[in-house]
């Protein structure tokens, strides 16, 4: 370790995307990629053509991008306030900022909120994991509780004593995912009314990368809640997950906090030029949500007829697959093989928390998946 950089890094591992370098000869090199939960549809082509009309005609690359993003802003405030079906005038530019990604917009809510031994934070595990290793790589301490076994809702309990209890630093963020990652299930009744009890000194950061599959959003409560925001992403269901764009709804007072943070010129110009586009194809885009929805309802009854697994509901555009009990063999060793055997077919899915977390994709690569899972629990022979 080198003698300049904080110790407690060397306990952490980088992120690792997509198998590249490390994919062995053996395997295919043409995987169905269902372990990201992005979008299974390219842009259609006229819009890839708009795209490219606007990088030859509008975008000087020698120029730095609007640092203030305030076309863009005022265009998913309009977004924002159609998708959840509220006054066109209760968000506007002032209620939203832009990052690179949300993981840019996670980081900067951290360092508004827990820096320097300002607070803590709480999550629920299994969560998506990006809100704890942003955390621990700020030194900002994480608490994690669990979730209900059956239906993974939070440990209500432990959660509130979790509030009550941590102390230098104090919980000062909550982050929940609704619906959740990796285990599709939406926030419940129960955990809306705690969330909404918590005192006003605790940020609850509501992640709704997923908003466009669930239809069911909170944006609606921020009035009522200035403690509030809403994490969403052009990633999923606007298919630009390579361009990385993500944004957040919140009180004007905390965005402007945000705004002081976040780095000059976050977004490239082609970015912006592409969430303008996205925004203004909404419907077209959008169009896709019913076919992956309804590709969803088959990989989940087709898999459910094989008596080794059990996946719960899905408000997502994925599933999350589990194995039932069974005391003569061991689930993680299992899972690992049920993962390496369907990598070694050309299926990525994601082994994570006990279970395995399959992206919706195209009708033939969800054809594909049901049989290379039942040809690979043939071959475990559970």
């Amino acid at each position: 370790m080198l003698p300049f950089i904080r110790p407690d890094l060397a306990q952490f591992t980088a992120y690792k995307p997509h198998p590249s370098s490390d994919t062995a000869a053996s395997v295919p090199t043409q995987f169905d990629r269902l372990d990201t939960n992005e979008s299974p549809y390219d842009l259609p082509p006229q819009l890839k053509e708009k795209l490219a009309w606007t990088y030859q005609q509008e975008i000087e690359t020698n120029r730095y991008p609007d640092g203030g993003h305030e076309a863009l802003k005022s265009a998913i405030a309009e977004y924002v306030n159609e998708s959840a079906g509220v006054s066109s005038s209760l968000f506007n530019a002032a209620n939203i900022s832009v990052g690179n990604g949300s993981d840019e917009l996670i980081r900067s809510l951290l360092i508004a909120t827990c820096l320097g031994g300002g607070g803590s934070i709480l999550v629920a595990n299994p969560t998506f994991s990006m809100y704890g290793i942003l955390a621990q790589t700020l030194g900002i301490p994480v608490v994690g509780v669990g979730r209900n076994e059956s239906n993974f809702e939070i440990d209500l309990k432990a959660a509130q004593s979790a509030i009550e209890q941590t102390q230098n630093p104090a919980i000062r963020v909550v982050f929940v995912v609704h619906p959740n990652s990796p285990t599709a299930n939406s926030l419940t009744t129960a955990e809306l009314l705690w969330l909404k009890s918590l005192p006003e000194d605790i940020l609850v950061v509501i992640d709704e990368a997923y908003f466009e599959f669930s239809q069911t959003s909170l944006v609606g409560e921020l009035p009522q809640h200035p403690n509030w925001v809403i994490l969403r992403t052009f990633s999923k269901a606007f298919r630009l997950a390579s361009l990385r764009i993500g944004y957040c709804v919140a009180h004007p007072e905390a965005i402007a906090i945000l705004e002081k943070i976040r780095l000059p010129y976050n977004l490239p110009s082609f970015s912006i030029a592409a969430a303008l586009i996205a925004l203004q194809n909404r419907t077209l885009l959008l169009e896709s949500i019913g076919q992956i929805l309804t590709e969803r309802a088959k990989l989940i009854e087709a898999l459910s007829q094989q008596p080794e697994l059990q996946i719960t509901p899905s408000a997502a555009n994925f599933i999350y697959l589990r194995l039932k009990p069974n005391s003569s063999h061991s689930q993680d060793a299992t899972l690992k093989s049920l993962h390496h055997k369907l990598r070694t077919l050309g299926t990525l899915v994601r082994h994570i928390s006990g279970g395995l977390r399959i992206t919706v994709g195209t009708s033939e690569e969800n054809a594909r998946t049901i049989n290379r899972v039942q040809a690979s629990l043939a071959n475990l022979k559970l």
